[in-house]
């Protein structure tokens, strides 16, 4: 279906992007590229730690400031005459979702259901009162209320997840095999400061299930939902710490398992009322069926859409881009070559040396990016979650044949065990 045009659309100002950090940064060149200007909003006046590095104000020829007053960014962006208002990034969904109802509601999500997109909580809520099943849990801030439930639920003794109702990234994602020590945990985990500086007042106790976990990267307009890629990401245990990403594998569309994701997430996107923009949602492919991990209103994080480009010809920002300027947007995507993206993982903690080792990785023949952040003499963290993942480096192997990319792989995982950690 051919996308707006901009003459005929909601203004013919800027793309606003609300945080345009991480994936969100891609939007300017993408949109300067084919003549539609941007600006940016900012929910602080400093970003995310996490998402610093990530942040080109030098693209964005206005900087609206968000300092708590959101009348008056409203009447700022109003006064942009602007296409559309867009979250860049994870710890901008909110402040996007308040904004652009005010600013465009043709071009908005459902309002009421706006919590739904980024309490993981409320989304899990509103999709089960849609009828799609969903993974048992509980959002508390009381732990006594906690172990009622896991009794009411059959649930003492089993594998358990407790996690932030609003973070990114398994930012405070904590496996508590057989259940042992979860209140310690609990205790410990509430009241904790996350990633975006926000407090973590209540946590979310959730059954743990197993299966393969997806990653399904859509984008929307009118309502009518679409499939940008859809990746299998590989997961580890690396030492207490649970699910550490390992890799992410880009498949085909005509993989088995995508038809049942799609209706899935299709169902998931309504039900939280995603009507315009990217969304990102992560489903475990359980042995019956699909159950939402959770959802993010924004691209795929990371600078991903580069790489999907690369394995698809197409991306969340291309979409976005070609909607705007009426372009043809497809229902699916298709497979130009295979990918597999590999996170670099540290195994202990301590003063890393030999990193010059990694060097080689970039003569491997299947090679198509890589970011390795360490120098000899840095500081590395144990690998815990994918911000852990991320500031050590990853590896994008892009080949046609999928043999190779696993030689790859496996030389990435050699490579990395020739550094050497000391210290405590």
């Amino acid at each position: 279906m051919a996308g707006a045009d901009p003459g005929t659309g909601p203004g013919r100002g800027p793309c606003v992007i609300v945080d345009p950090y991480s994936s969100g940064a891609l939007f300017a060149d993408a949109l300067r590229e084919r003549g539609v200007p941007v600006a940016a909003v900012v929910s602080s006046p400093r970003p995310p730690e996490a998402y610093a590095s990530s942040y080109r104000p030098q693209d964005f020829p206005d900087v609206i400031v968000h300092d708590g007053d959101l009348d008056e960014v409203v009447e700022r962006v109003r006064a942009l005459d602007p296409r559309c208002v867009l979250a860049g990034c994870e710890s901008g969904v909110e402040l996007a979702e308040r904004l652009s109802p005010r600013v465009l509601p043709g071009l908005s999500n459902v309002p009421a259901l706006a919590e739904a997109r980024r309490d993981k909580s409320r989304m899990a809520d509103a999709v089960r009162a849609a009828g799609l099943p969903v993974i048992p849990q509980l959002c508390t801030a009381d732990a006594e209320e906690a172990a009622g439930w896991l009794e009411r639920e059959g649930l003492t003794g089993a594998d358990l997840v407790i996690k932030p109702p609003k973070s990114a990234s398994t930012d405070g994602v904590i496996k508590v095999p057989g259940g042992a020590g979860w209140r310690a945990v609990f205790e410990r985990q509430i009241g904790r400061v996350n990633q975006f500086g926000e407090v973590d007042d209540r946590l979310i106790v959730q059954k743990f299930v197993t299966g393969t976990e997806y990653v399904v990267d859509t984008f929307s307009h009118d309502g009518k939902h679409s499939l940008v890629d859809v990746c299998a990401y590989g997961k580890v245990d690396n030492g207490p710490h649970m699910a550490v990403y390992d890799t992410m594998r880009w498949l085909p569309p005509d993989d088995p398992a995508v038809p049942a994701l799609a209706d899935y997430v299709f169902g998931v996107l309504d039900a939280v009322g995603i009507r315009f923009g990217s969304a990102h949602v992560e489903v475990m492919g359980t042995a019956d069926g699909p159950l939402l991990i959770e959802l993010g209103a924004r691209p795929h994080g990371g600078g991903q859409p580069r790489f999907n480009r690369n394995a698809t010809g197409d991306s969340q920002i291309d979409r976005t881009v070609r909607w705007l300027t009426g372009g043809e947007l497809p229902q699916s995507y298709e497979l130009l070559t295979q990918q597999m993206c590999v996170f670099h993982m540290a195994r202990r903690s301590g003063t890393v040396s030999g990193t010059a080792v990694l060097d080689e990785i970039r003569t491997l023949p299947s090679h198509h990016f890589s970011v390795q952040n360490l120098s000899d003499g840095d500081r590395v963290p144990v690998t815990k979650d994918l911000v852990d993942s991320l500031d050590f480096g990853f590896v994008i192997l892009a080949h046609p044949d999928p043999e190779q990319i696993e030689r790859d792989y496996r030389a990435v995982r050699a490579l990395e065990r020739r550094l050497v950690i000391t210290g405590p």
